[in-house]
C-alpha cells in the first residue's frame, strides 16, 4: 500500500515496478511485442532479433563495466565461446537448444572468470588491455582447433521446437526476444540484492568496499562470470540466428560496439543498455539508408564499413563530452519535464 510517495513496507519500497503507471506501460509494451511479429516485414523481424541479441550482450557488459566499474573489451570473445559451444553441441550431439544455450553461457562464464583473475591487481586501461589479449587468444583457439572447424567455422542446423524448425526470423523471434526479456528481468533484479549492491560499492570505491567487508576478488570474478554468462547466451542466440560460426564472426570491433552501446545508452542503467544497443544497432542501417539516397550510392557503399567505425568512435566521444550519462539520462529528463510540465514557468 502506498501513501503519497511513501511505502508502508520494505517489500513495497523494493518493488521493481511500483506504480500503476509503470504496470500500464509494461502491459502496453508486452502487447506491442506480441503483436509486432504479425505486423512487421521480414526485414524488421530480422532487425528486431538482432537488436534483442545485442541488448542481451550489452546488458551483460553493463553489469561488468557500468555497475562494477571493470572495463572489458573481450565481450565478443565471450560471445564466441557461447556460439561455438552451441554450434558444437547442436551439430555433434543434437541436444535441445535450451540446454545448448545454457551450456554456452556456462562455458563463457568459466572463460570470463579466468580472464577476470587479473582484475584484483589491475584496473582501467590495464584491465582493458588484458581483456583484449584474451580476445586475441580466443580468436587463435577458434581458428586453429579442429573441433571448432578451423578458419571455415561450423555450419549448424536450425533449432527445433515441438518438431518445428526455427529457421525464419518470425519463428526465431519467439526464441530470442523472450530469452532476452528474461535476462533483462534477471539483471534488473540483481541490483536489488546484496550481490548487486556489492558490485556498485566496488565501482564507487573499491578500497572502501573492501574495508566494509566486501571480498573484492570474489565479487569481481562473480561480475566477470555473470557478464560473460550473458555474453555466452547472446552468442548462442547469435549462432542460432545466423547458423554459421567462424572466427571472424566475433572481431574486436564487436567488443568496441558493445562498449559504445553502454556508453551511449548510459552506464550503470538497465535502460541505458537497452537504449544504447538499439541506437547503435540502428546507426549502420541509417547510414545505409543515407548512402542509398546519395548519388553514386553503390560506389559509396564500399566505404560504409570504415565509416561505421568512425561513427562509433565519434558517438563515444560526443556522449562522453556532452552527455556522459547517455540516452538514459536524456529519457529521464524528458520524463521529468512532462511530469512537471503544467507547472513549469
Amino acid at each position: 500500500m502506498r501513501i503519497g510517495t511513501l511505502k508502508e513496507s520494505y517489500v513495497a519500497d523494493a518493488a521493481l515496478f511500483d506504480s500503476r503507471t509503470q504496470h500500464a506501460w509494461l502491459i502496453i509494451a508486452a502487447a506491442l511485442l506480441l503483436l509486432f511479429p504479425f505486423a512487421a516485414s521480414d526485414y524488421w523481424l530480422y532487425m528486431a532479433c538482432l537488436v534483442a541479441i545485442n541488448v542481451a550482450s550489452s546488458t551483460g557488459l553493463n553489469i561488468l563495466t557500468g555497475y562494477t566499474g571493470l572495463v572489458s573489451l573481450g565481450q565478443a570473445a565471450f560471445m564466441g565461446l557461447g556460439a561455438y559451444t552451441v554450434a558444437i553441441l547442436q551439430t555433434r550431439l543434437g541436444t535441445p537448444f535450451l540446454l545448448n544455450l545454457l551450456a554456452g553461457g556456462v562455458v563463457a562464464m568459466l572463460g570470463g572468470i579466468v580472464v577476470g583473475i587479473p582484475s584484483l591487481r589491475v584496473k582501467g586501461l590495464y584491465l582493458a588491455i588484458a581483456t583484449i589479449a584474451a580476445s586475441f587468444i580466443a580468436h587463435f583457439l577458434f581458428a586453429n582447433f579442429q573441433i571448432t572447424g578451423g578458419t571455415a567455422g561450423i555450419s549448424m542446423p536450425p533449432a527445433r521446437l515441438l518438431g518445428m524448425d526455427l529457421d525464419t526470423s518470425f519463428r526465431l523471434y519467439w526464441l530470442i526476444v523472450p530469452v532476452t526479456l528474461l535476462m533483462l528481468l534477471g539483471a534488473a533484479n540483481l541490483f536489488r540484492t546484496r550481490i548487486g549492491r556489492a558490485f556498485i560499492a566496488i565501482r564507487d570505491r573499491d578500497i572502501s568496499a573492501e574495508v566494509l567487508g566486501i571480498p573484492l576478488l570474489r565479487y569481481k570474478l562473480l561480475s566477470f562470470g555473470l557478464s560473460s554468462f550473458y555474453a555466452g547466451i547472446a552468442g548462442g542466440l547469435w549462432a542460432y540466428f545466423f547458423r554459421v560460426v567462424t572466427p571472424e564472426s566475433f572481431p574486436l570491433s564487436m567488443s568496441i560496439f558493445f562498449l559504445a552501446a553502454i556508453i551511449v545508452g548510459g552506464m550503470g542503467s538497465i535502460l541505458g543498455g537497452i537504449l544504447g544497443a538499439v541506437f547503435m544497432t540502428m546507426v549502420p542501417e541509417l547510414l545505409k539508408l543515407i548512402v542509398d539516397l546519395l548519388p553514386g550510392g553503390a560506389a559509396l557503399a564500399v566505404f560504409l564499413s570504415p565509416v561505421r567505425l568512425i561513427v562509433f568512435g565519434a558517438l563515444i566521444i560526443g556522449f562522453l563530452v556532452f552527455e556522459p550519462l547517455g540516452l538514459a539520462e536524456i529519457w529521464r529528463r524528458v520524463r521529468r519535464f512532462f511530469h512537471l510540465w503544467p507547472f513549469r514557468n
